[in-house]
């Protein structure tokens, strides 16, 4: 299997995120990435390729323009009118009923004001590489999706930074770019395909429900912890279905506490029923690892085995594959879980 891989993920190095009212060294870091590398390349199995370039309309096909515009400069900006800072993160957040029937809202002029426009949560701070790292992620999936449309039944791209909790114009939730998200409307844009992003992180990809909510020719499937407790909070109900055309092309599953193995498989089996009616062409996995047993900031029960068992339900479907990494926070099982996740996949 061809591996994506590309080091300007080492540029996102932040030392400190924001979250649950404390300060502390974050969960999402460099060294995910880098054990992931390491346990793959030690199989021969896995070919490494690095990243085409593929430029900034992808992204802006999929985002407002506006958002990659920010986050170009965002950075640099912070520390030339306001202070010097290793990491940026937003003070106050915009929210509609600041406004409520005023005229529309329009982006402040100050960089402080921009990033309560353009983010949404307070993990996810801007670094001085973040930007190339985050632009090396969009590279590493549009490059693994080509794998498989130059005729390749399976690929692996190791995006970091993650992707799928970045909307329309907002980035959080560690991620800056929707990498599957802006892989999968490549492909139905360009190819006239029929697409399905299965997304098994733990936490809901509410950035790419949100990107797909009203389309038909893009699906989205998602197992994920109970939104009643689990992160994001405001999506990822079962009631949440999509609209006008979309309308049941938008498919959450949401899981109780402590689910494992046995269960989450049936879940995913179900699931993969419902893909199969969709008749997608290809399927782009939004994969996270962070269901595992001992993830420290989540709450399920998955065991490297049953990472292999949902990659084998996910073969049995028969359609290209593209595997691109979201979320996981057990860095020293973290390699492993991924290898085993992929070895099902090609069984």
């Amino acid at each position: 299997m061809k591996v994506v891989y590309t080091p300007a993920h080492l540029g996102h190095n932040p030392l400190t995120e924001i979250e649950k009212s404390t300060a502390h060294s974050p969960y999402e870091h460099i060294g995910r990435a880098e054990k992931i590398r390491e346990v793959l390349e030690a199989d021969s199995s896995f070919q490494f390729l690095s990243p085409s370039e593929w430029g900034t309309a992808p992204i802006d096909a999929v985002h407002e323009p506006g958002l990659n515009r920010f986050l170009t400069t965002g950075w640099a900006d912070y520390q030339r009118d306001i202070s010097e800072a290793r990491e940026v993160v937003p003070d106050v957040f915009y929210r509609p009923a600041f406004r409520r029937e005023a005229t529309d809202a329009r982006e402040p002029q100050s960089v402080t004001g921009k990033l309560g426009w353009w983010c949404f949560e307070t993990t996810t701070p801007l670094c001085e590489g973040t930007y190339t790292a985050a632009r090396g992620a969009v590279d590493t999936a549009l490059t693994a999706t080509k794998v498989l449309l130059d005729g390749d039944r399976f690929a692996y791209g190791l995006c970091r930074p993650p992707g799928h909790h970045a909307t329309t114009s907002m980035y959080g939730g560690y991620c800056f770019f929707n990498n599957a998200a802006i892989a999968a409307h490549h492909v139905a844009t360009t190819t006239s395909s029929k697409v399905v992003v299965l997304d098994v992180d733990y936490h809901h990809g509410n950035g790419t429900q949100e990107i797909f909510y009203d389309r038909d020719d893009v699906m989205y499937v998602s197992l994920h912890g109970d939104p009643t407790r689990a992160y994001p909070y405001f999506t990822g109900h079962a009631d949440e279905t999509g609209s006008g055309r979309g309308l049941g092309s938008n498919v959450n599953v949401p899981l109780a506490r402590k689910t494992a193995d046995d269960d989450y498989v049936a879940a995913l089996s179900t699931a993969a029923e419902r893909i199969a009616a969709f008749g997608a062409d290809m399927l782009i996995v939004s994969l996270g690892l962070d269901t595992f047993v001992t993830d420290p900031i989540c709450d399920l029960a998955i065991t490297t085995d049953g990472f292999r068992r949902q990659g084998e339900v996910v073969s049995q479907l028969g359609l290209p594959t593209v595997v691109l990494q979201e979320g996981g926070y057990d860095v020293a099982a973290l390699g492993d879980n991924v290898h085993s996740w992929l070895m099902g996949l090609s069984s």
